[in-house]
């Protein structure tokens, strides 16, 4: 019986750059397993494998038309790949491009007191709003589309800004470091195709931010006076004040004391 270990070949040696390049991989698999989770890339990436799979079978079966119609498809797979995930890949991009180390958050306790005193009383109120909170990733391209504020956080000027009589209401705030920083900002739509329908533009806007930065953005409904926090391309409905506060305080200020000793090292050592 022949040995089942001499039917393999292994190296002489297992160096430490064969366990770095295994763990470098396995972390590039795992993001863009992270990255795709919940997209409409995992469809599209199902229907690429049962095309190669029939690739397959059409060469083992000698089907010649069919292996050159999906030969064809195949060879301009990666320009399809990139058309249809322009989006994908640009979210990618910008999480492969943040740093790994601690960034402040640039909020305050008291300024997430100045935002949720803003958004409570615009639900009150019937008057619907979109707050986007910067954080990692830069929203320069959508700032361009509005108007530049420049102006402190506070609650008064929040609530003015989206009355109906208002001329900036007509859009989203952008607050960067702690600062209004613009209003009337533009925002892409979401393609998703699954969200729930009672949702409005607002929310495919916010929702479209979400997809492709790590923003926080609150949406307020004028018609049901509800309250979401979008990140991540989720929409959170928050139940009541209380609720909101926690799940922001959490994102911005809780989450930074649990970081790592060395990275909060690294922060204070920052000019």
């Amino acid at each position: 019986m022949p040995d089942l270990f001499s039917t393999f070949s292994f190296p002489s040696s297992f160096r430490w750059q064969d366990i770095a390049d295994i763990l470098i991989v396995s972390f590039i698999v795992y993001r863009i397993i992270i990255l795709i989770r919940g997209t409409r890339a995992v469809q599209m990436l199902a229907g690429a494998l049962v095309i190669a799979l029939l690739y397959f079978l059409s060469t083992a079966l000698d089907l010649l038309a069919l292996q050159l119609l999906l030969r064809s498809l195949l060879s301009s797979i990666l320009l399809i790949t990139v058309i249809i995930f322009q989006d994908d890949i640009r979210r990618a991009l910008t999480e492969m491009g943040k740093t790994p180390f601690l960034k402040s958050s640039n909020i305050a306790a008291d300024d997430l007191t100045q935002i949720i005193s803003a958004v409570v009383s615009l639900s009150r109120r019937r008057i619907g709003a979109l707050i986007i909170i910067e954080r990692e990733t830069g929203l320069q391209e959508y700032v361009e589309t509005g108007f530049i504020i420049d102006s402190k956080l506070l609650q008064e000027l929040l609530v003015a800004i989206f009355l109906t009589k208002s001329p900036l209401h007509d859009g989203a705030v952008v607050i960067k470091k702690g600062k209004i920083h613009s209003a009337a900002c533009v925002l892409p739509l979401s393609k998703n195709l699954s969200i729930d329908k009672r949702y409005g533009m607002r929310h495919r806007a916010a929702l479209g931010l979400s997809e492709m930065t790590d923003a926080v953005i609150l949406a307020v409904s004028e018609e049901t006076q509800e309250i979401s926090v979008v990140r991540g391309g989720v929409i959170t409905p928050m139940r009541d004040e209380e609720k909101l506060e926690t799940v922001l305080k959490d994102i911005f200020l809780v989450r930074e004391k649990k970081a790592p000793l060395w990275q909060r090292w690294i922060k204070k050592k920052r000019p």
